[in-house]
């Protein structure tokens, strides 16, 4: 969606405060010995505490408000009574619908003492997307912001995920333009003041290749390395982009 009313910014800026809130709820109530649809619960929870409505659920018959992902599955985990773990690392995506504007973003928590390199993993999956952040702005394409995207996390040793990518947003969920991870620089869709994006860095400890689990949803890295997602819903500027989920 191109934003270009009062408006539509002020929808999309409301939506991105929901999913803003929840995904806060969420981190403080991971820890060890919860399952992940307690975790859902917390978020479904707040995200109606809003009015709003978990866009996730019933979404091409996707059962729940948030997918949470632990460990070596990159996105799309289906909350269940797994219980997680210290050491763990849960990666939990959000999205909201709020009077008719959507917002989707995703963080992934350390669960109590984690490796050390499980930290850094989260840590430059967060770096990566603000490294393509610096590209985001008009007059850029969004070739621009996935090759920096690819640049950082590769130049420190991480996979990039090719298999799933961010999206353009707005009234719907998923809209155009497709926003890759990898890329060449000057190539892509065209970035214009008012653009909607989700930009999600998905980054792996060690090969970029992945499959999908039977249930249709679930997105486990090939080699059993761990994954970290990070995403925000943002709107091109002429200046740095507005990040509406922080």
């Amino acid at each position: 969606m191109i934003a270009t009313s009062d408006k539509d910014r002020e929808g999309m800026r409301a939506a991105g405060k929901v999913v803003k809130a929840a995904l806060e709820a969420a981190e403080k109530f991971v820890k060890p010995g919860v399952t992940t649809l307690e975790i859902d619960a917390v978020v479904e929870e707040t995200i109606r505490s809003y009015g709003a409505i978990p866009s996730s659920k019933g979404f091409h018959g996707y059962p729940n408000a948030s997918c949470i992902s632990v460990n070596d599955v990159v996105v799309h985990g289906i909350p269940n009574l797994s219980v997680v773990k210290e050491g763990d690392i849960v990666s939990v995506d959000i999205t909201a619908l709020l009077n008719g504007y959507q917002s989707d973003a995703a963080r992934t928590f350390a669960v109590g003492e984690c490796d050390e390199a499980d930290l850094k993993l989260i840590a430059a999956a967060k770096d990566a997307f603000f490294v393509g952040m610096e590209h985001a702005r008009s007059g850029n394409r969004v070739g621009d912001i996935s090759s920096a995207i690819q640049l950082y996390s590769e130049l420190h040793g991480y996979g990039v995920v090719r298999a799933l990518t961010g999206h353009g947003i707005g009234k719907n969920m998923h809209e155009y333009p497709e926003v890759p991870n990898f890329g060449k620089k000057h190539t892509g869709a065209p970035l214009k003041v008012g653009l909607c994006l989700a930009v999600e860095p998905m980054i792996t400890r060690g090969s970029w290749q992945v499959h999908t689990e039977r249930d249709g949803w679930t997105v486990r890295t090939n080699d059993g390395s761990k994954a970290a997602h990070y995403e925000n819903t943002v709107i091109i500027t002429d200046g740095e982009p507005e990040i509406l989920t922080l």
